[in-house]
């Protein structure tokens, strides 16, 4: 083995992006293997490779003892008395290496015969772990892939270095399709390790999507001018975004929506039409509840700080729009605020109070955690 072979081994695996160090070790891993069975030597056989040089150079690894006594096995340790003729400064519990008595030719012949198949299989693995870190870092984050396969049960996405994404049924929006060779936009949920390398668990219906969406799509947000405060999802549907403006004379929500509504119109067309409502938060429960409850006009928001409620009054010809169609606008205002909401007409409060017919409720919200608003 020479510098050349070593040399041609450096530029092969810089192709791969797997670091010099990795490259060295693998190969010693190698020729250690190969050495052990052809040699049929001890376990405690350290080899080393000069990646300047191309030298391999084959070591025993002693352990370093006291007394002859706790030399149990002397094809395994040493005295100390032993160690310090090789090395003056060796103490107790040290390892000291004794150069084996083994020619480069020897070497040589072992390395090619058996290290190549060994160092192929370990130069796999270095290049999935190294495959692996790059992926693990984009977790949360937007990647696009290519449509390779479709199931049953899932879209399978190549992205790239032989590493596939599953974007599975329950995180794919309702009435998308998908055809062989299109480019798709998904969020990043985990990265998982296989014997086949990393494997992308992947949606288009997390929270996460719509915020990175935003994000990519709004410089405001991806520089921190405008904050996120909060996201309430229906994916495929609807969707309620609180935003806030960390600049003076920046309006947070114009900014979001974009000139004639452009930027937000970017968004909703990558979600298949999917409505998304960007309103502002406020500090202050009454005035976010009333926000949220937008594009319904709210007249009056009295706030339960014991029960979590928050009991609004809206116009009466304004009742159904609070509400939404199958209580979705109300639900989606719930999640976002964290508050049950309580929506009565003018008109039903005034004529009864708190007559039935009068008032309707966000109450299935009423458990929503913070969390799930961000």
């Amino acid at each position: 083995m020479n510098r050349d072979f070593i040399g041609a081994l450096l530029q092969l695996n810089a192709e791969k992006g797997v670091p010099q160090e990795v490259l060295i070790q693998t190969l010693e891993q190698a020729i250690e293997s190969a050495y052990r069975r052809n040699a049929e030597a001890a376990e405690n056989v350290v080899v080393k490779v000069d990646p300047e040089s191309g030298q391999i150079s084959v070591y025993r690894e002693y352990e370093v003892v006291a007394t002859p006594e706790e030399v149990e096995d002397p094809e395994l340790r040493m005295t100390v008395a032993e160690a310090q003729k090789i090395d003056a400064s060796t103490g107790v519990g040290a390892k000291v290496r004794v150069p084996e008595n083994v020619t480069q030719a020897q070497l040589g012949r072992i390395a090619a015969q058996t290290a190549g198949q060994v160092y192929r299989q370990r130069l796999r693995e270095a290049e999935r772990d190294v495959v692996f870190s790059q992926y693990a870092s984009r977790e949360g984050e937007i990647m696009t892939g290519v449509v390779h396969r479709t199931t049953d049960s899932a879209v399978i996405l190549d992205m790239g270095k032989g590493v596939e994404a599953v974007l599975a049924v329950g995180e794919q929006l309702p009435q998308e399709h998908y055809r062989i060779g299109q480019h798709l936009k998904v969020y990043v949920l985990e990265v998982r390790r296989t014997t086949r390398g990393p494997v992308l668990v992947v949606s288009r219906t997390h929270r996460g999507f719509l915020r990175r969406l935003m994000e990519m799509e709004i410089p405001e947000i991806y520089n921190g001018t405008v904050v996120i405060r909060g996201i309430a999802r229906e994916a495929g549907s609807r969707s309620k975004v609180a935003v806030e403006s960390r600049q003076a004379g920046v309006d947070a929500k114009g900014a979001a929506v974009g000139q004639r509504g452009a930027r937000i119109q970017a968004i909703v067309a990558e979600l298949n039409g999917e409505k998304v409502d960007v309103v502002l938060w406020h500090e202050d429960a009454g005035q976010f509840v009333a926000e949220a409850l937008s594009p319904a006009e709210v007249l009056n928001v009295r706030i339960d700080e014991e029960h979590k409620i928050a009991n609004v009054v809206v116009p009466e010809r304004q009742l159904s729009l609070a509400i939404g169609k199958e209580g979705q606008n109300a639900r989606l205002a719930a999640k976002l605020t964290g508050w049950r909401i309580d929506i009565r007409s003018d008109a039903g409060v005034a004529a009864a109070g708190s007559g039935p017919a009068d008032h309707r409720t966000a109450a299935a919200e009423a458990s929503v955690d913070a969390q799930a608003t961000t």
